[in-house]
């Protein structure tokens, strides 16, 4: 098929597209509807900053070489930074797909997927479940209740006990929250491209590097500086360990060798699970309960106003109106 054809196929199935329709960019991901689809070009609005851009027809053009000329997908990651919004438009050609995790958008000679947002694939308040042996989902909702037990707005002013209770449950959050966000960035890892940032509902992220240097074996390292002409007592220092072990067989103080100083902090003793637990489980039964009485007056309303409606639409005698 010709880009021509190609082309008007596309404008078709924008222009068939429901209104508000969502898509995704497949990099940065960036939500984006379509607001006109032009001989010329495709108008898209960015829903999370607010911007209206036109895509030209032309880079669409070169865009539709670049994958007619790679057979096995064109890699997403040759594209401009600011060109992510083509492939994700391409895709709502029946023959044109994006795969997020090889990173290319391929023709194919069958039908498709696409980078529309699937609205009832997203979970609304009715579908939400409590996630099975998460620790930091648990301690999260202690912690908010906590919170909303108390009036944190002096800190100086809650007994010691109060105190203690946050304390242990802020501490027992931060240890779990950097546990799964590790997970989390595990697996987010393998899915973000050199620096592009991905967005979503609360923010960005993008891959980074970081450098991590250990010397190599002393002799090696000391043999080399002084072949290049530098002195090894340049580069010797005071080993810790080894002055640590000093003081365990000499007169010397610690004090002798160190400049010490103190300071004091709070430190989390133990944790009482048996008491998280039973409180768990009171809130999970309280919010349960709650959820049972909203819903039961929900359908009190709901049969009040049928009967309410039913008076007013029911056939009444003159004998009955009256009484």
């Amino acid at each position: 098929m010709s880009f021509t054809a190609s082309w008007h196929t596309l404008l078709d199935e924008l222009d068939d597209l429901p209104e508000g329709t969502t898509l995704i960019t497949p990099l940065s991901h960036h939500r984006f509807c379509i607001t006109e689809a032009q001989e010329a070009r495709v108008i898209i609005h960015f829903e999370d900053r607010d911007e209206t851009r036109p895509l030209q027809r032309d880079q669409f053009e070169t865009l539709y070489r670049r994958i007619q000329d790679a057979p096995d997908g064109f890699d997403l990651d040759r594209l401009p930074a600011d060109a992510d919004p083509y492939p994700a438009v391409w895709s709502v050609h029946p023959r044109f797909e994006v795969d997020e995790d090889a990173s290319v958008i391929t023709q194919s000679e069958v039908a498709t997927a696409t980078q529309v947002v699937d609205a009832e694939q997203e979970l609304t308040d009715e579908d939400r479940i409590e996630p099975d042996g998460l620790d930091v989902y648990s301690d999260a909702l202690l912690l908010i209740d906590a919170l909303e037990r108390h009036d944190v707005t002096d800190l100086s002013e809650l007994d010691t006990d109060a105190l203690v209770n946050l304390y242990t449950l802020l501490s027992d959050v931060q240890r779990d929250a950097n546990e799964f966000r590790q997970e989390v960035a595990d697996v987010l890892l393998a899915r973000l491209h050199h620096d592009r940032p991905v967005s979503g509902q609360y923010g960005s992220v993008q891959r980074t590097s970081r450098r991590n240097r250990s010397l190599k074996d002393d002799e090696e390292v000391l043999e080399r500086l002084e072949n290049a002409g530098i002195d090894r007592e340049r580069v010797l220092s005071v080993d810790r360990s080894k002055v640590d072990e000093a003081l365990e067989v000499t007169t010397l103080s610690e004090s002798d060798v160190y400049d010490i100083e103190e300071s004091e902090y709070v430190r989390k003793a133990e944790v009482d699970e048996d008491v998280k637990e039973s409180r768990l489980q009171g809130l999970k039964d309280r919010l349960a309960t709650s959820e049972d009485d909203e819903a039961e007056q929900l359908r009190d309303e709901i049969e009040d106003l049928e009967q309410r409606i039913d008076d007013l639409t029911s056939f009444r005698t003159g004998t009955e109106m009256q009484g």
